[in-house]
């Protein structure tokens, strides 16, 4: 076991990190829904599912095959564009269909955590039996969608001694930061941000300064939607195959992440799924890949009970410009 870890080190920590940022940028819808309203929801994995179909339709409207380079990266960046937009607008319906009845009745937390969970049956349901078979032709019962053809051209950007970066593992790391850095820099130095920022230290005197909790908690859901479908493009790059499923593991995993790096915590998401991507690699090389999912749930029983408030610990409301 050692001695396959040892070999495997560079390539495990190089899949670590390109898995990781997918974790990450998921994650970071979970901490900024916590932050604000301190509700996990459980439905923001489906708005991911909901994006890798949007990424689908993208690639097979393209009608691309083995392109690289540039063709790509920009293959790639409308990819996020369009799961960007299909689960932003998806994360603000839901926000506005599941959460914000109960939040104008001021119902309890556990009435919002049951709604997540509903929402993300129903949605996993809805494109389970209906938006698979309408617009990509094929049943429920079909199992995983893919591309006809694989559209990316696999080839080696970095090669020095053990290390061994592709360009699709390149792609996704460096546009996962790239997203993370720019939500850093919203939260914290545009206007909204600071609204977001007030709304989780205490919404009752952020009213009273003028702020719009609505708006608030619709641009937190926006945000975190967007994310999840950049997410959804960086995934499909990778796998290039989806189904109406595959939020469920990767949610919860991703909410792992979330937990990991301190939950509400923004760069602690960052931390977290980069960690969680690490050490489910390097548990894989180790033990073998059957143990990768326990390696996973094993951080997330561990860090609840000796550090329930993950690596970093600070909260988005004690955040600061």
């Amino acid at each position: 076991m050692l001695d396959d870890f040892i070999n495997q080190f560079w390539p495990s920590t190089v899949d670590g990190l390109a898995l990781g940022a997918i974790y990450a940028l998921l994650a970071l819808g979970y901490t900024m829904v916590y932050g604000v309203l301190r509700l996990i929801n459980f439905a923001h994995a489906d708005i991911f599912m909901v994006g890798t179909f949007a990424a689908l339709w993208t690639v097979r409207s393209l009608n691309v095959s083995a392109v690289g380079g540039v063709a790509l990266i920009g293959v790639v960046a409308l990819m996020a564009v369009v799961g960007g937009a299909v689960a932003g607008g998806g994360a603000m319906l839901l926000e506005v269909a599941a959460y914000r009845p109960l939040r104008k009745r001021g119902a309890s937390r556990l009435a919002a955590l049951i709604s997540a969970i509903g929402a993300s049956i129903f949605i996993q349901q809805l494109m389970g039996t209906v938006i698979i078979h309408r617009v990509f032709g094929t049943s429920k019962e079909g199992g995983k969608l893919d591309v006809n053809e694989h559209f990316k051209k696999l080839s080696d950007v970095v090669d020095v001694g053990p290390i061994l970066i592709r360009n699709d593992q390149l792609i996704v790391f460096l546009g996962a930061v790239l997203m993370m850095v720019a939500l850093d820099q919203f939260v914290n130095r545009t206007k909204l941000g600071r609204g977001i920022r007030s709304t989780a230290q205490d919404p009752e005197t952020a009213v009273l300064m003028g702020v719009n909790i609505d708006r608030v908690v619709q641009v937190t859901f926006l945000v975190g939607g967007v994310m999840a479908g950049v997410a959804a493009a960086l995934y499909f790059l990778r796998f290039e195959s989806t189904n109406y499923f595959v939020g469920f593991l990767l949610g919860i995993k991703a909410f792992t992440a979330a937990v990991l790096g301190g939950i509400g915590n923004i760069r602690g998401a960052l931390v977290g799924g980069f960690t969680l991507g690490l050490l489910e690699m390097y548990g894989s090389s180790f033990f073998g890949s059957q143990w990768r999912d326990v390696v996973a749930f094993s951080v997330l029983i561990l860090v609840l009970m000796f550090r329930p408030t993950g690596i970093l610990g600070e909260s988005l409301q004690q955040a600061r410009a």
